[in-house]
């Protein structure tokens, strides 16, 4: 049984569509040469920098209360390894992977008129930025327009392509930073580690946000710019 099985038989992964991001996007294609053969272990590994490339349950458990759709903006915080900014990508996808690793010129340029959602992948540190960038680049989005790697401080949001339907980050901060709160559409989601707690936050009509916590869980820190 593959770790993604086990993960909907435990009850962590449930909608269809994160399930199959889960399935296509191979975990395998965002470690390094020498955690490759770990990939379906549910355990964080290290990518360098400090940073980790975070357990298989806590992103399924994040995506799912995330609940991405096809067609949605999505700004994904503190990118790493890319691999979350890849299955994001996969799932706004209307069509998903066109072709799972050498999409040819035709095929792009036919998909670019059926394109309608797309993920903003930031990093803060440079040599992440780029090893998302070339992990992700295995698949086909970033030639798509669907996957966009960003070199800057996710605490600032990204103004450029706001608002968001859905704003992920997968590194701990003290609170949520205010430039989120403007960036993030009305009914639009929230969900970042706050200290031990992830934290889904859901914009309501009146510019509030409704709170959900889930604590028991163990995050690198956001990085801060200095």
């Amino acid at each position: 049984m593959s770790l993604t099985d086990d993960l909907i038989k435990q009850g962590w992964l449930k909608t269809p569509e994160i399930i199959k991001a889960f399935q296509t996007v191979k975990r395998e294609d965002f470690l390094g040469d020498g955690y490759k053969e770990m990939a379906e272990v549910d355990e964080a590994f290290p990518i360098g920098y400090g940073q980790t490339i975070s357990q298989p349950l806590v992103v399924a458990f994040m995506l799912e209360k995330l609940g991405p759709k096809a067609g949605n903006k999505i700004l994904d915080v503190g990118s790493g390894s890319g691999w979350t900014s890849a299955l994001l990508a996969y799932i706004v996808s209307q069509k998903g992977i066109l072709n799972s690793q050498f999409p040819n010129p035709k095929q792009i340029q036919n998909s670019k008129s059926q394109i309608n959602g797309k993920v903003i992948a930031i990093e803060i540190v440079p040599e992440l930025k780029e090893l998302g960038k070339r992990n992700a680049g295995k698949y086909g989005f970033i030639k798509q327009g669907r996957l966009e790697f960003i070199l800057g401080d996710g605490r600032k949001g990204y103004p450029q392509e706001a608002p968001f339907d859905r704003i992920l980050c997968s590194a701990s901060a003290d609170s949520m930073p205010s430039a989120w709160e403007k960036q993030v559409k009305i009914g639009g989601k929230i969900v970042m580690p706050i200290n031990n707690s992830i934290c889904a936050f859901t914009k309501k009509a009146d510019g509030s946000f409704e709170k959900e916590e889930y604590p028991g869980f163990v995050f690198v820190p956001l990085v801060e710019k200095e």
